[in-house]
């Protein structure tokens, strides 16, 4: 694998790893999202009969409607997951720097993005017909370990709506915790955490 530092320039994509999901599919893993799958990316994200994806992220507004390069500019690193048999976007999980617990960043916070403190963002989504197939899991994991390469010191949380029991359950199991004191019950807004690596082999031994 060629060497890369992180994040990658805009739509560079880098391939990283072959996967074979739970039936047998064959899949191609990416460091970085080409224009080519950036458009089936906006796609998905504004098509209003996937209710999952529309009723538990707002990435209609943040890659359909709105402008990936604006938001790519807030050091964000994207992994993304293709079908190897018909070349479709099957999955993907971001990452990147951001205050812990802020849901919507403050008017005018671009520099917040630009500094690597110790807390980072994660997010995954996956894509129908692919949705509930058992690919998340390993794939999510798999872009974690190589993320901390590069961030060896970050500590990672998630942001999630409190009644999306998928990506709750998926949490959990890639050891993210609840994280009472920066969530809001009253907005359904469930904030989980995951320390370092370090720190997390430390308080289990």
């Amino acid at each position: 694998m060629q060497s890369f530092s992180l994040p990658l320039p805009i739509f560079k994509s880098i391939h990283i790893a072959d996967a074979v999901s739970k039936d047998g599919e064959e899949f191609d893993l990416f460091i970085g999202l080409s224009e080519k799958y950036l458009e089936q990316l906006k796609k998905f994200s504004q098509d209003e009969s996937d209710l999952d994806l529309q009723n538990n992220t707002g990435d209609n507004n943040r890659f359909g409607r709105g402008s990936y390069e604006e938001w790519y500019k807030k050091s964000r690193t994207l992994f993304c997951l293709i079908h190897k048999r018909t070349d479709v976007l099957a999955a993907i999980v971001w990452f990147g720097p951001k205050p812990l617990g802020k849901k919507f960043p403050r008017q005018g916070a671009e520099e917040e993005y630009k500094i690597q403190n110790s807390w980072h963002t994660i997010a995954w989504r996956s894509y129908l017909p692919f949705r509930g197939r058992g690919i998340m899991k390993n794939f999510t994991k798999f872009a974690m370990n190589i993320y901390r390469v590069y961030f060896p010191d970050m500590k990672l949380w998630a942001g999630m709506d409190d009644r999306n029991t998928a990506t709750l359950k998926l949490a959990s199991g890639l050891g993210f915790e609840a994280d009472e004191e920066n969530s809001n019950p009253d907005a359904h807004w469930l904030v989980m955490t995951k320390k370092s690596f370090a720190e997390y082999h430390i308080r289990n031994h």
